[in-house]
């Protein structure tokens, strides 16, 4: 009988956390490659560069990771001059499970799993990556950057500590579900080009430094039963100039709380839980918003606003709550919105 798993020990890879690994790991990888099969990751700290898997390769360790520690089966960069630690493209049907990925704050604009494309659906076919039960931070560039991506799954993960964001996407067919976006420089998400057909459900999001989830262009989102907390622009973004429009989109079940914390936002409608601009055919309906500080009781009172709404065309804000979850004002307008439906919004 072949042989489909393969363990990095059997390679020489050394988990002392200074030993580089990243021939032995990308030995085993090959192997796994060739035969679709599995890299087993015993607990330990592995030295690595750039290591990249093949098209049906589970690639798995021991999950035993906290909010401030990585563990147990760890790789941690040690090179500076790549341009992330796992690069997944046409990786397809690749799947990274039970794995802490350090970036030890080298270099910049590394990320930890890149997937990278010259245009959309470049590769023929889904890539459909999966990234689960993993703790990805410490990267000077993003957590896991997707561009260009068609299918993919983020689940049950922490994205972390980042210079950048925690996830970026370009693309479509997402499903993200059961994280932590905590911390991380830019945002929590980040779509700056097109991102569509995004399933975006129980996710902790917080204490992110610009924004929480930021969506600039695209379509089909479900925004359903997550927790935003302390970002430091909005919590949630969507859309952007007349160019850059969003449109069907279901925001319900939300738990905003604490947004907008930036002491001098150069433009004051950063402070506040969500951010609407051209948006069409958007439903914000039966979210929960609260204002606050810091946790040591210091920090600047946000939001100064609940919700801000610009330009908006066939859109409904209806049935949420804010009581207590502004400074200055609960829903602020700006622009035409007619044919759109605010009402009966308690705050």
């Amino acid at each position: 009988m072949n042989k489909t798993v393969f363990n990095i020990l059997d390679f020489g890879a050394v988990g002392n956390g200074f030993t580089d690994c990243t021939k032995q790991i990308q030995r085993a990888l090959d192997c796994a490659s060739e035969c679709r099969g599995k890299v087993i990751v015993p607990p330990g700290r592995y030295k690595v560069g750039k290591l990249k898997p093949g098209e049906g390769v589970l690639l798995e360790g021991s999950a035993a990771w906290s909010f401030r520690d990585y563990g147990a089966s760890v790789f941690e960069l040690c090179d500076e001059t790549v341009d992330c630690m796992l690069d997944i493209t046409n990786a397809f049907g690749c799947c990274i499970r039970a794995m802490s990925l350090n970036g030890n704050n080298l270099g910049k604009g590394i990320h930890g799993v890149l997937l990278s494309r010259t245009e959309y659906n470049g590769g023929g076919k889904e890539d459909t990556p999966c990234i689960e039960d993993c703790r990805i931070g410490n990267f000077s560039g993003d957590g896991v950057r997707l561009d260009k991506i068609w299918c993919f799954s983020v689940r049950h993960s922490m994205l972390c500590f980042n210079e950048g964001s925690g996830l970026y996407i370009d693309g479509w067919d997402g499903f993200i579900l059961d994280n932590w976006f905590s911390a991380n420089k830019d945002g929590g998400i980040k779509s700056e080009n097109v991102a569509a057909s995004l399933t975006i459900t129980g996710n902790r999001v917080e204490w992110n430094e610009n924004f929480g989830f930021s969506f600039c262009k695209g379509d089909s989102y479900n925004i359903t039963g997550n927790f935003f907390d302390r970002s430091f622009g909005p919590a949630l973004v969507l859309g952007k100039n007349k160019d850059k429009k969003v449109h069907t989109v279901t925001v319900t079940g939300n738990v905003f709380r604490r947004s907008g914390a930036q002491e001098n936002n150069k433009r004051k409608h950063l402070s506040s839980h969500i951010y609407l601009r051209n948006c069409e055919n958007t439903v914000v309906l039966g979210n929960s918003f609260r204002g606050g500080k810091n946790d040591d009781g210091k920090g600047k009172y946000s939001p100064d606003y609940g919700i801000v709404a610009e330009n908006m065309t066939a859109c409904i804000i209806k049935d949420n709550v804010l009581k207590d979850g502004f400074a200055v004002k609960d829903i602020e307008m700006i622009q035409d919105s007619s044919g759109s439906i605010v009402e009966e919004n308690i705050g």
